[in-house]
């Protein structure tokens, strides 16, 4: 065999999370193109369905029942990773929980333990990744974001805090990275509201079942944006249509927002359906089951954003652009004549 004829050897991606929603969704799109998948999340029925889901698309999977919170081990989850997997590419830190209430119905506990989680979890991961990355000085850290990372909104403050504090923290790394001439990279992918079984399981207070805010995506579309953002040099990622409106609005009218979201957003996260006070959530502990990665708004979910679309392709946008811009001087000319 020729060195042309070679075949490059498998791409290892660690994915936490991986049991269920986004994460889910990412590991069987990185298993479909090739990748052998480390499957790290704390639910057990939830992983070995993943798993099996990574085999069936060609990849070897590594089923590692790991709280992110733990940063002992995450660390542990990588070296295993490595030693049967080889090592790892790519690191997709996607675990999350959160609770969905008023700030003053959140205690304090509940705060810690989704900023360990959501937060810290991607501290954890990305020191794990950086120790076997940048020795080989190669290796790409994705964190699955969220718009709510550069705009919050009521009834979420534990997971914007949270995600908030990623973006923070990424963009200083970013930085440091630039700073030594690293060949490691770093994005964020941020994502609008999505089907995901998250909020089946969501610790509330809400008397009504919570949802994602409209529009909603299937995550398949998250997980394309991921499998992307590994391949292209971008800084964030923006998906969705809302998404860029929210960041955007955001930075230019932050006053008007707030008082928009105050008026409209404690209905939009929320159906008409009734739900038990005593509802178990994942906040503490997996619940039992596989969740699979989508949730109860399939029939409102889309599966495309032309927003994602043209944000992956700049130079057809830019020309796009150029010609809008030409034919509006042109028809202003006219007029003028």
């Amino acid at each position: 065999m020729t060195r042309t004829d070679r075949v490059a050897p498998p791409v290892t991606v660690v994915v936490t999370g991986a049991s269920s929603g986004v994460g889910r969704a990412t590991a069987r799109a990185f298993a479909a193109q090739g990748a052998n998948v480390g499957l790290l999340a704390r639910g057990q029925d939830g992983l070995g369905a993943a798993a099996r889901e990574v085999e069936l698309a060609g990849g070897r999977a590594v089923v590692l029942a790991v709280d992110v919170a733990d940063a002992e081990a995450v660390d542990a989850a990588a070296s295993r990773v490595e030693a049967e997997l080889g090592p790892i590419d790519v690191w997709v830190n996607c675990a999350m929980t959160a609770v969905l209430a008023p700030v003053k119905e959140t205690t304090a506990a509940q705060f810690r333990r989704v900023t360990e989680v959501t937060y810290l979890g991607y501290v954890h991961g990305t020191l794990s990744a950086l120790e076997r990355m940048l020795p080989r000085d190669r290796g790409v850290i994705v964190q699955v974001g969220s718009a709510l990372a550069h705009r919050a909104i009521p009834l979420q403050a534990t997971y914007c805090g949270a995600k908030h504090a990623i973006k923070g923290f990424t963009d200083a790394l970013r930085c440091e990275l630039l700073h030594d001439g690293s060949g490691v990279r770093v994005t964020m992918v941020q994502l609008p509201g999505l089907n995901t079984p998250q909020f089946d399981q969501v610790a509330t207070t809400l008397a009504r079942h919570p949802q994602p805010v409209p529009p909603v995506y299937q995550p398949e579309l998250a997980a394309r944006a991921i499998l992307w953002a590994t391949d292209h040099p971008r800084r964030e990622v923006y998906v969705g249509e809302p998404t860029p409106l929210v960041i955007w609005g955001g930075r230019l009218a932050p006053g008007l927002v707030d008082r928009y979201l105050a008026r409209t957003n404690y209905e939009a996260q929320q159906t008409d359906e009734p739900i038990p006070a005593d509802r178990p959530s994942y906040l503490w502990e997996p619940l039992p089951g596989d969740r699979g990665a989508h949730g109860a708004f399939g029939d409102a979910a889309h599966r495309r954003s032309i927003q994602f679309e043209l944000a992956t392709r700049r130079k057809l946008t830019a020309t796009a652009g150029l010609i809008l811009a030409g034919a509006g001087a042109l028809a202003r000319w006219s007029r003028a004549r």
